[in-house]
């Protein structure tokens, strides 16, 4: 499937919210600042750094500017479907699971697939429902956003981030069955 057909997004929104931040807070746009980097010829990321949290340039702005000044990973210049290709290239029988999960979820009402290098957020207008994660070689974990939700039956405790409190396991793509829809569908509306 070419995620690009979903309301897809990868590391370019955080790179734009990054430079709005640091435009909002000091006033000066990213190439302003790369400017001033350039003329202090810092030699190092600690030394880059320690300057702009004296600048008052702190978290993703100053993120943003390290990146500027020493080089973007490769992950972050990657589009969504190149970022979820690499996840699924030494496991490509995991991938119709990733696709059937896609699948419902563009069905369930207003959702971004937002891309990372590992895994995979469905986001909802509000914020993360869900993440799918290519865990091992055989099996794709479905973390959910189930507020007081207890593990029992498929849901198990979640390793998969500390706003999922649980996850499903998915072996094969007939595990993405009635029930899980409906958990994705639930885990949607709690969190729309």
């Amino acid at each position: 499937m070419d995620v690009t057909m979903a309301q897809a997004r990868d590391w370019q929104g955080m790179k734009d919210m990054s430079a709005r931040l640091l435009e909002e807070r000091t006033g000066e746009g990213v190439a302003e600042w790369n400017r001033r980097i350039m003329a202090e010829q810092f030699a190092s990321e600690e030394q880059l750094r320690a300057w702009l949290t004296k600048q008052g340039v702190i978290g993703y702005a100053q993120s943003l500017l390290v990146m500027e000044r020493f080089g973007y990973p490769d992950f972050l210049l990657a589009t969504a479907d190149e970022l979820i290709d690499g996840q699924y290239s030494d496991r490509p029988q995991l991938r119709p699971i990733f696709d059937a999960l896609i699948d419902a979820a563009a069905g369930l009402g207003e959702v971004t697939i937002q891309a990372r290098k590992t895994y995979v957020s469905l986001v909802s207008p509000r914020r993360t429902f869900a993440r799918i994660q290519p865990t091992t070689k055989n099996r794709i974990d479905l973390g959910l956003r189930l507020e007081g939700r207890k593990p029992g039956g498929r849901l198990r405790p979640s390793r998969i981030h500390e706003t999922m409190p649980v996850q499903i396991e998915l072996p094969a793509r007939a595990n993405v069955d009635s029930e899980v829809l409906r958990w994705l569908q639930q885990a949607y509306d709690e969190n729309r």
